[in-house]
Formats: structure tokens, C-alpha cells, sequence
């Protein structure tokens, strides 16, 4: 690309004099690839900022990652102690865990019932400071009191001080036939992460949860704490390569949690795949406005190829054409999209005050993700701007000034 094809491309941008209704589609069409690059730019920061959300809020009751053998963990006070000393985990927590039914006079309901040891809890799990009412230390062994979600304690229509019937799916054996084994638990707290968790979870002291579960001293598995929650597969791996850990399976929380990570990774690529249609419709757009500049311009691409120019010339003017139309509207529409999604919490919360009404809209700008987006669009827009662009430089000098 030479100088003139610069200084032709350009100048081509400007309107002129009998050519205003292709330059007033031109400014449509910059505007369309504007807001279509802003639209992606910015939901996708959303999405980010609700995925990072829920995150959040689901490790507030679970942990980095856990331990766990299928005939269970005998001796786990030994094995907690050679976890430490590995350096790789920071806290470790005895856990028991089964499927349970719940029994309320109300309600009957599912849950997933968890055996804690309360105050080694809170140092692999934020479950004590997400209590909206009662008392997590009120988890004594022998006392047989019990921690539910929110949801699930108003599933169950209780409260604290209310009584729940806990049964397992085995039956025992009484002189008065088979029974299902439960036992009668006092409601002393309601926990509240914001998330599902909220409405299948339930703790019991991890001495009240072997006794109803007859497991004697063994426990299911231990619940481990790393020092970056982000980085809990890369401990797992080196937890692997140490001997007497080689008959563990270890999950890490994404991988307990599998199925809504894949669910919400799989909403973010069909929203983003919904959003690149508009990126494509916008450079759709760009197309039809370079084909009307083609044939508005037929008089100067007959005259540039009379007076030498050659026709790589032409397609390189209609290129730089072209493409300075989409990376003025990719540009604008990448830094105000960049703009909005790094201030709409606090544009959200000025609409809040204003209008009394509640809105939550988290978001998490990356600046790859958005680079991405640039890139993607300036690919499309190349691949568009280039038929015609070739189509002006086929234009036959003596065809076009034929009728002039």
C-alpha cells in the first residue's frame, strides 16, 4: 500500500458533494459496528462478573478441595498432620456426608447432609460467618442440633428452636419389624451463601453425624484449604505425587461442583456466539455501505487507472476504505464497552438510589477477553472489505467513463 492508496482511502471517509446519502450510511454503519463491539464487550464482562459471583459464593461453603477413600479415613488426626507438613495445605477439616431425608411437621424434603467438626470448619469454609440467625458454635457433639440453608429451613417451614426428623435410606431392624434409621435434631441455625447450596445443605456436629451414620471413627473424607483457591488443581497434582496419598481420590471444588461450572461455561460461549451474530450482521452492514462507495466512485477508479494507476492500487484504496470505517466503530465500541462494564456497578447503584429499585449487575473486565473481540471483529471486517474492494479494481476505465 503506497501513499496515494493512503491518501485516496481516507479522503473517501469525508463526505463530498453528491455523494451524502453514502456518506450518512457510512456513519450507520460505523455507529452499527459500535454498538454491536460495545454490546459483546460488555455482556461478556457481565457474565464474567456473575460466574465470578457465584464462585464466590459457593466457596464460602465449600472447600478448596477434598480427601477421600472409599472405605474411609481411619486414623485422619495422622493423616491432617502429615497434610501440614507437606506445606501444600494450609487447613484441612474432618467431613461424614450422606443423602438424608428431612422430616418437619410441615414438610418432607431432600438434603445433603454434612458431619463437621465446627471449629476446624471455619478454617477451610466461611459457613460460621454466612449465619443469618442462631449460632454455629452451638454445634456440640451429643447434642444433636443442626445448621440448615435458608432456603431448605423455609422449604421445611422451621426456624430455630424448631425440631426435624433426619432419616437415612437404610432400615433398621426392631422387634416390631424394619424401620428407616432417623433421629430428632434441634433446628440452632439458618446459613445463608446466596447460592443452591442454601437449599440442599445441612450440618451436624461430626460426633453426632457418626453416630446416626454408625461409622464408628472413621470419617469420609477431609476438606483441605489452599492459599489460592484458583490455583487448588495444581496443589491436587502435587498432592498426587506423594506415596502415601496414592489410594485417595481428590476433588477439587470445581470438580465437586462440575456440573454448574459446565452449565454456566456453556452460557457464556451461546450468549457469546448469540453476540458475535450481531458483530457479523453490523460487518453485513459495512459490506453493503463499501459496495454503494464502489459504485458511487466509478468515475474516480476509471480516472486513477487512466492515469496509471494500477489495480492494486484501487484495491488497496477501497481496503484502507473499508477498514478505516470498521476499526473507527470496533475502536469506539471496544472503549466504551470497556468504560461501561468497569463503571456499571457504580452506574447501577446511582440508578438504585434514584429509583428505589434493587439491581445487581456484577462485572469483570479482562482486557484479553476484549482484545479478542477487537481481533475477531477486525478479522470479519477484513474478510468483508475485500470482495468489494476487488470488484473496484476489475472496473474497466473505458466502461466506466463510457456514458460520462
Amino acid at each position: 500500500m503506497n501513499a496515494l492508496s493512503w491518501l485516496v482511502g481516507l479522503r473517501y471517509l469525508s463526505a463530498r458533494k453528491g455523494s451524502r446519502f453514502v456518506s450518512l450510511f457510512s456513519v450507520f454503519s460505523v455507529a452499527g459496528m459500535a454498538v454491536s463491539v460495545l454490546a459483546m464487550v460488555l455482556v461478556m464482562s457481565i457474565m464474567n462478573g456473575f460466574a465470578g459471583e457465584v464462585r464466590n459464593r459457593i466457596l464460602r461453603a465449600v472447600p478448596h478441595a477434598q480427601l477421600s477413600i472409599p472405605q474411609g479415613i481411619a486414623d485422619w488426626p495422622a493423616l491432617q498432620s502429615m497434610l501440614q507438613q507437606t506445606g501444600i495445605v494450609l487447613a484441612s477439616a474432618p467431613q461424614d456426608r450422606a443423602r438424608v431425608l428431612l422430616e418437619s411437621d410441615a414438610r418432607i424434603h431432600g438434603g445433603d447432609l454434612f458431619g463437621v467438626d465446627p471449629q476446624l470448619e471455619e478454617s477451610v469454609s466461611q459457613i460460621a460467618q454466612s449465619m443469618v440467625d442462631g449460632s454455629w458454635s452451638a454445634l456440640q457433639a451429643g447434642s444433636f442440633n443442626v445448621v440448615l440453608g435458608r432456603t431448605l429451613a423455609h422449604q421445611l417451614r422451621v426456624n430455630v428452636g424448631d425440631s426435624i426428623n433426619i432419616m437415612l435410606p437404610q432400615v433398621s431392624v426392631t422387634p416390631l419389624g424394619l424401620f428407616p434409621r432417623s433421629r430428632r435434631f434441634t433446628v440452632v441455625g439458618i446459613f445463608s451463601v446466596g447460592a443452591q447450596l442454601d437449599a440442599t445443605q445441612l450440618y451436624v456436629h461430626l460426633d453426632d453425624a457418626g453416630r446416626l451414620l454408625r461409622r464408628g471413627d472413621k470419617i469420609d473424607a477431609l476438606r483441605l484449604r489452599f492459599d489460592d483457591v484458583m490455583h487448588a488443581p495444581e496443589k491436587l497434582e502435587k498432592l498426587r505425587k506423594i506415596p502415601a496419598l496414592s489410594g485417595f481420590t481428590m476433588k477439587s471444588w470445581r470438580e465437586e461442583n462440575s456440573t454448574l461450572f459446565n452449565a454456566i461455561h456453556m452460557e457464556k460461549i451461546m450468549v457469546t456466539l448469540m453476540l458475535s451474530v450481531i458483530v457479523v450482521v453490523a460487518v453485513f452492514n459495512l459490506v453493503s455501505i463499501l459496495t454503494m462507495a464502489v459504485a458511487d466512485r466509478r468515475k474516480d477508479i476509471a480516472v486513477l487507472r487512466t492515469i496509471g494507476a494500477p489495480r492494486a492500487t484501487v484495491l488497496s484504496i477501497f481496503l484502507i476504505y473499508g477498514m478505516s470505517m470498521g476499526v473507527i466503530g470496533i475502536g469506539v465500541g471496544a472503549l466504551l464497552g470497556s468504560i461501561l462494564a468497569l463503571y456499571i456497578e457504580n452506574m447501577v447503584s446511582a440508578i438504585e438510589r434514584l429509583t428505589q429499585i434493587s439491581i445487581y449487575l456484577p462485572s469483570q473486565w479482562y482486557f484479553g477477553q476484549t482484545m479478542m473481540v477487537v481481533i475477531l471483529a477486525s478479522v470479519l471486517c477484513l474478510l468483508a472489505v475485500f470482495y468489494p474492494a476487488w470488484r473496484a479494481s476489475t472496473i474497466h476505465p473505458a466502461e466506466a467513463l463510457r456514458y460520462e
